[in-house]
């Protein structure tokens, strides 16, 4: 017997918290960062989305002609935190971007992925010992853009803002890209 009326609350809790779910705005495709939202980006669903950052769908013109303040895939929830200026790259990092030729990254290389970016020392023309020691810094992809040509892939990469700036004075072709466990930061 306390069994059966177990079920059943337990039933008409389920039934009254899938009741309670909202229209809300999610991205019917990716979006990059500083993307004006139109139309066809955000489409309707509906969620249980108690005490969660959301964009109802009532409020559609609201966030319709504005900016994403992030890059975001296809599916997410939109939140207000992500319609705005752009929160790339956060206080104290920077976006340093390389071109690279095939062998100077993984085939696979997408946003997000986490990597280690090495410059290798220059070599004399006397002498086929390096100059110094290779260089490497942590970083994240933000972007990888494959040129016309398909003879240089452009890689926009997020580190710390020395690290960017030392990433960006370094000579180009002598520079790897190598992929580390996990995504993100």
């Amino acid at each position: 017997m306390v069994l059966v009326v177990g079920c059943a609350v337990a039933g008409l809790v389920a039934g009254a918290r899938v009741g309670s779910r909202e229209p809300v705005l999610v991205l019917a495709r990716p979006v990059t960062v500083g993307h004006v939202l139109a139309a066809e980006d955000v489409r309707e669903v509906r969620i249980a989305a108690d005490g969660v950052d959301t964009v109802p769908a009532g409020e559609r013109d609201s966030v319709l002609g504005k900016p994403v303040a992030y890059s975001l895939p296809a599916g997410t929830v939109l939140s207000r935190a992500a319609v705005g200026v752009a929160q790339v790259p956060p206080s104290g990092e920077a976006i340093a971007a390389v071109a690279l030729k095939a062998g100077q990254f993984p085939s696979g290389l997408s946003s997000g992925s986490r990597v280690t970016v090495v410059v290798a020392p220059a070599t004399s023309a006397v002498s086929t010992a390096a100059a110094g020691g290779a260089r490497s810094w942590p970083a994240t992809v933000v972007a990888v853009v494959a040129a016309d040509t398909e003879q240089t892939t452009v890689v926009s990469l997020q580190l710390a803002e020395a690290d960017a700036h030392a990433l960006a004075a370094a000579p180009a072709g002598q520079i790897g890209v190598v992929t580390v466990h996990g995504q993100g930061r």
